[in-house]
């Protein structure tokens, strides 16, 4: 089994947002996401890999493979074709908060926005508190 790359890191988090967004909209929209996840979730922001900066933890176990390890419970990336936000779980509750959240893409694991104005930020943080609920209630032992 390939051991999972994206770990915890200790990596200087606003060193990361100047050095990868790649323009000045996204460093604003960066530096936003940073205060706002932080106060939304009470954690610290840690870098995750290279490129994610991600909000507490918690350690998950693949019902499908023997794949496990640990992950953000939420956390974003200025990347250069949008930013990627790791904030959801399938839900109902987030399917429904979903529609009412803006302009966005959905991929498999994260949400893709051009730029935070695009989206409903009290949206974002019902989806964050949503998100962790979650996560907590299946995966207790969550920091």
């Amino acid at each position: 089994m390939a051991e999972l790359k994206t770990k915890r890191n200790d990596h200087d988090v606003l060193a990361f947002i100047e050095d990868f967004a790649d323009t000045e909209q996204k460093k604003k929209d960066a530096y936003e996401l940073l205060r706002f996840m932080q106060t939304a979730t009470g954690y610290e922001p840690k870098m995750w890999g290279p490129s994610i900066i991600g909000f507490g933890s918690y350690h998950y176990k693949s019902n499908r493979s023997k794949q496990e390890g640990d992950w953000p419970l939420v956390g974003f990336s200025p990347r250069k074709a949008a930013i990627s936000l790791y904030v959801y779980s399938q839900t109902d509750k987030n399917d429904a908060l979903l529609e009412k959240f803006g302009k966005f893409k959905k991929g498999v694991g994260c949400i893709y926005v051009k730029k935070l104005s695009d989206i409903d930020l009290d949206v974002l943080g019902a989806l964050i508190n949503e998100t962790i609920r979650f996560l907590k209630e299946r995966y207790p032992e969550t920091n």
